[in-house]
């Protein structure tokens, strides 16, 4: 139950949104920008930094939803998800996003955990500065999502199944799709 009278039909971040709904435009917008906009990280990728940042925060909603998203991705793969969650170095998964896992885990700690060996490593194994900037960003705005999620305490199904269907919505129409203009 949450902490404050939110809609029990809006999953995860839509409910708290409908009470600061001049919020949900904009973050809405940087969530599309950061995991669906033009990169050289796959979305699949993407989304795999944003689930094993909520995996690290222990936001069921979070890693759930953005790992059926990358699974999705992924042509069904919840295994992979499963195996970057559980230990990214032995994941099947680039050594590059190996790289820029290692540092989406220093920011969940702290910004000031990540190292110029940790920035050094991934250029080393093909990572640009825009992609080490958007790990960074996308474990940041991580963070936030997963304690205003748990902080309030959202509506979070139990159900793997309702998160396999919302992510066939989401892979399909984005961030934005849900939002009201």
């Amino acid at each position: 139950m949450a902490h404050i009278d939110l809609p029990v039909e809006l999953t995860g971040p839509r409910g708290p949104m409908t009470l600061r709904p001049e919020t949900a435009i904009p973050l809405s917008e940087l969530a599309e920008v950061l995991l669906r906009g033009p990169s050289t990280l796959t979305m699949a990728e993407r989304e795999l930094i944003g689930t094993y940042v909520s995996s690290e925060n222990d936001c069921r909603y979070c890693q759930t939803i953005h790992g059926a998203v990358a699974a999705r991705y992924l042509g069904g793969d919840e295994e992979l998800v499963r195996s970057v969650k559980r230990n990214f170095l032995s994941a099947e998964v680039s050594p590059k996003l190996k790289a820029l896992l290692n540092i989406a885990g220093k920011v969940q700690q702290s910004g000031k955990s990540v190292t110029h060996e940790d920035v050094q490593r991934a250029r080393n194994q093909g990572a640009t500065d825009l992609e080490i900037h958007d790990t960074v960003l996308i474990a940041a705005s991580f963070c936030m999502m997963n304690r205003y999620v748990d902080g309030l305490a959202a509506w979070t199904p139990e159900n793997d199944d309702f998160y396999r269907e919302r992510a066939v919505q989401l892979a399909d129409q984005g961030y934005l799709g849900s939002v009201a203009r």
